[in-house]
């Protein structure tokens, strides 16, 4: 009883906290005009937008960096490869990974008990309900796999597998340090690149990142397709040996 009253009062104000930030977008134009600014940062997919903006921000620029990836991870999908890129070139690559591993684990814990407190439905206003059904399956088939994947891959959107983790059983811990461990390599990968981008050689780095992330994607459609095909066999076994005792 005291745990499902706790739940309660968890879901209560986690879902007041939605609401005040949905009435300030609407009803303060200066936050309304700040994330409008955000959104259309994101959408050029230039890391250099994001770097400009940050850096704007002056002696807040570190905070303002870690709100934006603690934003993004709510708001899914942003890319978060971009504030990685930006942090890399405006703090230094060692630095920049630093804070772009630790905002975006504080993004994927917060991403996670949202889903855990709230549930399913709440969750697929926040993202979408076919993005969640098929990191379901994802996630149902390659469990903590899947995690690492995500994070390997730019162009997927990690925080939905965050929330996704939480609407199943999985334990926060397992998931948090399965997380951390997962977009480590990616992290220091991104921001070790992100410090040398410039000019052409941007273009030239962010193709081969691209190209490094179908690589894994067609290895993964193959492990896929593989284990359906072996799925099949077996199933097919089963019907034959089914069929074979029909027959005596």
């Amino acid at each position: 009883m005291e745990m499902e009253k706790q739940k309660k009062v968890g879901k209560i104000v986690v879902l007041a906290l939605l609401i005040l930030a949905v009435l300030s977008y609407f009803c303060i134009p200066t936050v309304k005009n700040t994330l409008n600014n955000i959104f259309s940062m994101f959408a050029t997919g230039d890391f250099t937008v994001v770097k400009e903006f940050v850096k704007s921000y002056g002696a807040y620029a570190v905070v303002v960096s870690f709100l934006l990836m603690v934003l993004q991870s709510i708001i899914a999908p942003l890319p978060a490869f971009l504030i990685t890129f930006a942090n890399a070139n405006l703090f230094g690559w060692w630095q920049g990974a630093i804070l772009s591993w630790s905002s975006a684990m504080a993004g994927a814990a917060l991403c996670f008990w949202i889903a855990k407190i709230l549930g399913r439905d709440v969750v697929e206003k926040i993202t979408s309900k076919a993005g969640l059904n098929q990191i379901d399956i994802f996630f149902e088939r390659y469990g903590k796999q899947s995690i690492l994947i995500a994070r390997l891959l730019p162009f997927i959107s990690f925080d939905i597998v965050s929330y996704a983790a939480g609407l199943t059983s999985m334990k926060f811990w397992p998931f948090f340090i399965a997380t951390g461990l997962g977009q480590l390599p990616a992290t220091i990968v991104y921001s070790y690149v992100g410090g040398m981008l410039t000019g052409g050689a941007r273009l030239f780095v962010t193709g081969l990142l691209i190209l490094f992330a179908l690589s894994v994607l067609v290895a993964l459609l193959r492990q896929i397709y593989t284990a359906k095909q072996k799925s099949i066999s077996v199933g097919e076994v089963k019907y034959v040996e089914k069929d074979n005792s029909f027959e005596k």
